[in-house]
């Protein structure tokens, strides 16, 4: 692995066929509420990065696994170092939905 790697995003369409296989996992867009209106992927909850520690209002099982994603990869990056902070303990940085070839949402 090279150094830049380490910032690089993960594939999206690669990181959700994990998701898709994982029971009981939970698709996180840590996007804004207005990008999120302007089309996400199916499925995915909503808790912008400026409120993440909301998330155990929402996802009470600290063990559930997330798979975190925003545009680019930046704020899901900064997302996951935050959920392992309050305490979830199976987060994944799945990268930017502007690199995602799929069906979106409005």
């Amino acid at each position: 692995m090279s150094f830049l790697s380490a910032f690089r995003s993960p594939n999206i369409n690669n990181e959700l066929n994990k998701f898709y296989s994982t029971k009981g996992a939970v698709l996180l867009d840590v996007r804004t509420a207005q990008e999120f209106a302007q089309g996400h992927i199916p499925g995915s909850k909503n808790i912008p990065l400026q409120s993440i520690q909301t998330a155990a209002d929402i996802i009470s099982d600290k063990s559930t696994p997330l798979f975190v994603h925003c545009l680019h990869g930046s704020r899901s990056r900064q997302a996951v170092s935050a959920l392992k902070y309050y305490g979830f303990s199976n987060v994944t940085n799945i990268g930017g939905i502007a690199d995602y070839q799929g069906k979106v949402e409005r």
